[in-house]
């Protein structure tokens, strides 16, 4: 049985991919997320269902950006049924339209059952994400 923190580091491997399907296998269907208000493409804010965040969040940011989301430190909480992994990390890339450069800190909270995330809570330096070279 895989730990939380083995599914948390799943995600980064799907998303370091760009692998859809194993996406689609590692959210439930009522997946939850908070992403940081300010980021570009309008795609702050609270995320219901998987296809939303698939498509709404990390699609709309890929249209736009070449980012690699780079995870550092997976901390692991338990939280009765459910665990929590913390994850600190980095977002590094540029945007394609005009090269800014992106070099953002972020935390995630992930929420981990029965081997699926539930949910996520992105917290990321959004200014970081709009500066010009």
């Amino acid at each position: 049985m895989p730990t939380a923190t083995d599914v948390a580091q799943s995600l980064y491997t799907a998303l370091a991919h760009h692998d859809v399907d194993a996406l689609f296998a590692l959210l439930t269907e009522d997946f939850e997320a908070r992403v940081s208000a300010g980021m570009p493409r309008g795609v702050g804010g609270d995320h219901h269902g998987r296809v939303a965040m698939i498509t709404g969040v990390w699609g709309r940011i890929a249209a736009d950006y070449d980012i690699a989301v780079e995870p550092v430190e997976f901390l692991e909480v338990p939280d009765g049924d459910a665990r929590r992994v913390v994850v600190l990390g980095t977002y590094r890339g540029r945007a394609h339209d005009d090269a800014s450069a992106v070099d953002a800190a972020f935390a995630h909270v992930l929420t981990v059952e029965n081997d699926r995330i539930t949910a996520l809570q992105q917290i990321t330096d959004t200014v970081s994400w709009h500066i010009r070279p």
